[in-house]
């Protein structure tokens, strides 16, 4: 029964990361031109310099990630990750064909970064905090980040900025730059979220007083001096 309700819950919390992360990257991303990290990125940057379609390249890069994962993080980990992808790529397709709103920051970017980075590293925070990821880049952070010990949204921000330089090839210095300040927030959002209420602290020995054994006092027995009779 336990294990059924910690399943809803983990699987609730999913849907809610999820959406969340969908929803923001299409009508705060998408809608204000700010560009994407990761595999999303490289697949962009493939598609812009080698011509290889994005869904392709997306799937060449995520299978041997996953492997990996299966034998270092295990089924469940493994299981619950391709949920919450499959999970995103749902709501970002339902929300980009029935959604109408229209959230127009395009004069106001910062604002735009700043609400991408507090959403999209709370939604993703709340995936990894119960045990999955959202695609394969993610899971090289966390793989990276349990490897090196760095906080694993300052992994999700450096590997993330890496691919927006190189976006700059053809993508526009502004709008890459707004979404390097999104992508930084997000990674620290995220490193609180994962982390927050989860430090253990330290507990120091417990050191138990060692009681040297009593030495047995033994009675001294009285000497008595015979004296012979002459």
């Amino acid at each position: 029964m336990r294990k059924r309700q910690n399943t809803i819950i983990t699987m609730s919390a999913m849907l809610f990361g999820t959406f969340l992360m969908a929803f923001t990257y299409y009508h705060i991303n998408f809608h204000n031109h700010l560009t994407e990290g990761g595999f999303v990125g490289l697949a962009l940057l493939g598609k812009y310099a080698l011509d290889i379609p994005p869904a392709l390249s997306m799937v060449l890069m995520d299978i041997p990630v996953l492997l990996v994962a299966l034998f270092i993080k295990g089924r469940k980990f493994i299981i619950n990750t391709v949920v919450a992808a499959s999970m995103f790529t749902l709501f970002y397709a339902l929300i980009e064909r029935y959604s109408t709103l229209v959230i127009d920051l395009n004069d106001n970017l910062l604002a735009a970064a700043l609400l991408s980075g507090l959403l999209t590293g709370f939604g993703a925070g709340i995936v990894l905090r119960f045990g999955g990821a959202t695609g394969g880049d993610d899971v090289i952070s966390v793989l990276f980040s349990e490897w090196s010990g760095l906080k694993v949204g300052t992994v999700f921000f450096l590997m993330d900025a890496v691919v927006l330089l190189l976006s700059l090839f053809y993508m526009p210095l502004v709008e890459t730059l707004y979404t390097i300040l999104a992508v930084s927030i997000a990674g620290q959002v995220i490193t609180i979220t994962v982390t927050y209420g989860t430090e253990k602290t330290e507990k120091k020995p417990i050191r138990k007083a060692v009681r040297a054994p009593s030495t047995p006092v033994t009675p001294k027995t009285a000497q008595h001096t015979v004296s012979g009779r002459s």
